[in-house]
C-alpha cells in the first residue's frame, strides 16, 4: 500500500469527526422540547405542597389546608432505620410520615433546603 493512502484518509477522518457530533444533536432537540413542556406554571394549583429538606429528615407543609384561617399543616417525616423495616420494604425510602396527594389535580411543589446556607 502507499503511504499516503493510509496516512491521509481526510474523508474518514471528517466522517469519524461529523457524525459521533450528530447523534447527540438528535437526542438533545427532543429532549429540550420535554424539558420546556414540563416547565409550565400552573395557574390554579389545586394544592401547594412545600417540602423542605433538612440533613436527616424532611419537613411537608400544606400551604393551602386551611384558607380560611391562613394556617398549613406541618409535619416532619424520618426515614425508617434499618433494623425496623419490614420484608419488602425499600431501606432508603421508607418514611414514618408519607406525603398524601389527590390524584389526577394540578399541584405546586415547592422544595427547598434548610440546612444549606
Amino acid at each position: 500500500p502507499i503511504p499516503q493512502r493510509i496516512v491521509h484518509g481526510t474523508t474518514i477522518e471528517i466522517l469519524r469527526t461529523i457524525f459521533p457530533s450528530i447523534i447527540p444533536m438528535f437526542i438533545a432537540i427532543p429532549s429540550f422540547a420535554l424539558l420546556y413542556s414540563m416547565d409550565e406554571v400552573v395557574v390554579d394549583p389545586a394544592m401547594t405542597i412545600k417540602a423542605i429538606g433538612h440533613q436527616w429528615y424532611r419537613t411537608y407543609e400544606y400551604s393551602d389546608y386551611n384558607s380560611s384561617d391562613e394556617q398549613s399543616l406541618t409535619f416532619d417525616s424520618y426515614t425508617i432505620p434499618e433494623d425496623d423495616l419490614e420484608l419488602g420494604q425499600s431501606r432508603l425510602l421508607e418514611v414514618d410520615n408519607r406525603v398524601v396527594v389527590p390524584a389526577k389535580t394540578h399541584l405546586r411543589i415547592i422544595v427547598t433546603p434548610a440546612d444549606v446556607p
